[in-house]
């Protein structure tokens, strides 16, 4: 499956570091401030071109809503940004064919379509200006995106630029690296899931043969198969053949597909995001989207006649390699990586560009105005592509510094880390200082975020 698919993931990652290196995020971001069509749309537009990771793509999500962009809006762009990006498109049209491709995007479309109008029932009202004073109130590490900046550099000229494209590459080889647990993980387990689970156990955890009652057990079943996988972005597509082998509905594969976004992990981020109400409602809107989303694919897919009947396994034998078209390209792509990566290794020699960082901990390049998170520790910035990757930095700094530095860097971290405290109502970071609300309990002291979650507190003890 690795080599059956190698040209098209470093096809769709290098076109898609071509275009995070070559258009410009920041108008974008100040055109996503309400639920209008045209700003649904740029959304869309925005996340088809964005970096396909999962964990990236809810980080920036947050970053377009701390900046002024509204929530459903921010959530269409992270749906877009990991179910409708071309590397996904293009790796799933050689495992399972052109009819799934047209289904990932039809069905990509319906289920923003649905995300757009149930997110507008749920985010509203009390519950939106509530996660507006929780975001917006303590992330202001990109207000400077709407202050005046350069002008950018025109698309003609850049292209033109050799440290433009050492940007793009270093935008992929980034990407790749960020990914490459995930790819990993979801060819290994796809490959023993093919090889190993017998068919009779497929259909005894997504029934058949029972008509509309098939589709729609599959369709919701298939989620819930994704939160407890643990793999996500493109790494879920090797699983996705997997289950359409073992004979999970053609629906039900679509669901799978983009639930990528409601893994475990991701939602532990969501609640510490936006807390664990908004993550709640997160879930079951994004569940619920997701599952009809499939459901209607598969039956429109059904009425046009286009739905695939046969079921093949999954291609694990060594005895498919052999020197053909496949292996043409992928020789082509393996060069065409070296190329990147050299590119991406000497970016300093041609680029003198300081809007982009490269995040210490997954490698991946981020642009320091928009950069999801951030920390400054001894007059040094360090920027990442998301609060996942800063948590694991300031978890264990010695794994990602010069050894000279990692004692400074740890006693640095600690000493501002006492600075904070959790909220233990709403589980949002709070500043400690003179007037930081706050209650002692049993010898101990907790601080808040407001007086609503103070008084809850204090309520329950």
């Amino acid at each position: 499956m690795v080599w059956a698919t190698l040209w098209a993931l470093v096809f769709g990652f290098g076109l898609s570091g071509f275009i995070q290196a070559f258009i410009s995020k920041r108008a974008l971001r100040r055109s996503l401030g309400d639920r209008r069509v045209i700003s649904l749309v740029r959304a869309s537009l925005f996340g088809m071109a964005s970096s396909s990771c999962s964990y990236a793509a809810s980080a920036m999500a947050k970053s377009l809503f701390a900046g002024g962009a509204d929530f459903v809006t921010s959530m269409v762009f992270m749906f877009a940004s990991t179910n409708l990006v071309l590397e996904l498109g293009i790796v799933l049209l050689v495992l399972l064919g052109w009819p799934f491709l047209a289904a990932e995007i039809v069905g990509g479309l319906i289920m923003i379509v649905l995300l757009s109008l149930a997110g507008s029932a749920v985010f509203r009202g009390e519950r939106l200006a509530g996660l507006e004073r929780r975001v917006r109130g303590t992330d202001r590490s990109h207000q400077r995106d709407h202050e005046t900046g350069e002008s950018a550099v025109k698309f003609v000229v850049k292209v033109r630029s050799i440290g433009s494209w050492a940007d793009a590459a270093t935008y992929t080889i980034g990407d790749l690296k960020m990914l490459r647990k995930e790819l990993v993980i979801g060819f290994l387990i796809a490959g023993y899931l093919s090889a190993l689970v017998p068919v009779h156990l497929w259909s005894a955890l997504f029934v058949s043969g029972h008509g509309a009652l098939t589709s729609v057990e599959n369709a919701f079943l298939g989620p819930l198969v994704a939160i407890v996988s643990f793999v996500c972005s493109v790494g879920n597509l090797p699983l996705a053949a997997a289950l359409w082998s073992g004979g999970i509905s053609f629906g039900g594969v679509i669901s799978f597909i983009f639930a990528d976004l409601i893994t475990l992990p991701l939602l532990l981020i969501y609640r510490r995001q936006y807390g664990p109400v908004v993550m709640t409602w997160m879930l079951g809107v994004s569940w619920v989207v997701m599952a009809l989303a499939g459901l209607a694919t598969e039956a429109l897919f059904s009425v046009l006649g286009l739905t695939p009947t046969s079921h093949p396994r999954v291609i694990v034998s060594a005895a498919t390699f052999g020197f053909n078209g496949t292996t043409v390209l992928d020789l082509l792509a393996l060069v065409v990586v070296a190329g990147m990566y050299y590119l991406a290794h000497n970016r300093d020699r041609w680029s003198t560009d300081n809007r982009y960082a490269r995040d210490v901990i997954c490698g991946m390049q981020v642009e320091t105005e928009t950069a999801p998170a951030r920390l400054e520790l001894d007059g040094h910035t360090y920027y990442f592509c998301s609060e996942h990757c800063q948590e694991r930095f300031v978890l264990d700094p010695s794994r990602y510094l010069e050894r000279s530095n990692v004692s400074t860097v740890t006693d640095n971290l600690r000493s501002q880390t006492e600075r904070y405290a959790e909220d233990p109502i709403c589980h949002m970071t709070v500043e400690i200082s003179p007037g930081t609300l706050s209650a002692e309990v049993g010898g101990e002291t907790y601080y808040f975020c407001g007086e609503g979650c103070r008084a809850s507190f204090l309520q329950r003890h």
